[in-house]
């Protein structure tokens, strides 16, 4: 089959791409990436190896431009759109696979226009404002969060699976923020270090680039010892060694600690796009499998009962949230179309 990826922005569409689209060479398929000239989509895949081809298109974001700009906005799309629909044909593809973000817009556009089967995998528990529009055109819907025929398993790298194993109790806590870091949970890190040290528990922190000397500096006046990363691509190993964790649930950092079975206390980003980190982290709460607050003060109380609590009972749960092999299965019902 000839499969046309499309979608980013953001990392966390991107690596749905880069996943599905390694599943989909690894099984003979030929594959072309069509993203935007905005957002992270060439930093990802301008010098990749693995798709056959790559376009980037000038587009940026519409739902966040008001006025001239949104016009602005939709002008380019519809000529992405015009773009993608001869790229499309071109490549001879037999479907169009699309991972969300403003990035998607034109090759999915052009994917209904050309009556190109459209598959969507969305990301969220939120559906994104163009998965919503497009899902009544698409052959498929992919998501985590509903149940039926629609479910999937989160595609997740399968190191997260290897490693995983069941919590019994906190000796090591992890801080995620984000690629980017996140002030509050760094701020929330440093408040609770000394309680933390105080219960010989290890301390990881990844905090953002633009935080590191900062958190680094608070650390190291307290006298605390805790390995500080401002950014760094050993995630999996981190959480390998870590029995609990503190962070943002943006969708493939919630199901990376699901798959690696860390009980996570989430704390979801309050400006994040119709708030769907916070309903991210509710799927799994209502699974009885983790803690969430919104981010406020007065957290430390809860996030020290959560550390001290039956763990292994979260962990447990967990484990019948994922399963392996969450991008291979999707790329099956792909072929079967």
């Amino acid at each position: 089959m000839n499969l046309v990826f499309t979608g980013g922005g953001t990392g966390g569409h991107l690596v749905i791409a880069l996943s599905l689209a390694q599943i989909a060479r690894e099984r003979g398929h030929r594959v072309m990436f069509i993203g935007s000239t905005s957002g992270q989509d060439r930093q990802w895949f301008a010098d990749s190896t693995l798709f056959h081809e790559t376009h980037f298109l000038d587009t940026t974001g519409v739902v966040n431009k008001s006025g001239m700009g949104k016009l602005g906005a939709l002008w380019k799309v519809f000529k992405a759109s015009m773009k993608s629909r001869d790229l499309i044909q071109s490549f001879h593809a037999d479907a169009v696979v699309s991972v969300g973000g403003f990035s998607a817009a034109p090759a999915a556009l052009a994917a209904v226009v050309s009556r190109v089967p459209l598959y969507i995998h969305e990301q969220n528990a939120v559906t994104g404002k163009l998965n919503r529009l497009l899902r009544p055109y698409a052959k498929r819907f992919f998501s985590s969060y509903e149940e039926g025929e629609n479910h999937c398993d989160y595609p997740v790298n399968t190191r997260y699976f290897e490693n995983a194993r069941i919590r019994t109790e906190v000796k090591t806590v992890i801080f995620l923020g984000g690629s980017q870091g996140a002030k509050f949970i760094n701020d929330l890190a440093i408040e609770i270090s000394p309680w933390l040290q105080e219960k010989g528990i290890h301390i990881i922190h990844q905090c953002g680039m633009k935080e590191e000397e900062r958190v680094r500096a608070a650390y190291h006046t307290m006298g605390i010892e805790a390995e500080v990363y401002g950014f760094t691509t050993q995630i999996a190993e981190l959480c390998e060694r870590s029995d609990f964790a503190i962070s943002r649930s943006g969708a493939s950092t919630l199901w990376e600690l699901c798959a690696a079975k860390i009980p996570a206390f989430y704390i979801p980003f309050p400006y994040a796009a119709a708030d769907h980190q916070y309903h991210n982290a509710r799927y799994v709460i209502d699974h009885n499998a983790g803690w969430c607050e919104r981010q406020n003060e007065g957290l430390v109380v809860k996030l020290q009962e959560a550390i001290e609590s039956d763990i292994a009972a979260k962990s447990k749960a967990l484990e019948k949230l994922i399963a392996p092999e969450g991008a291979a299965h999707i790329i099956e019902k792909i072929e079967k179309q």
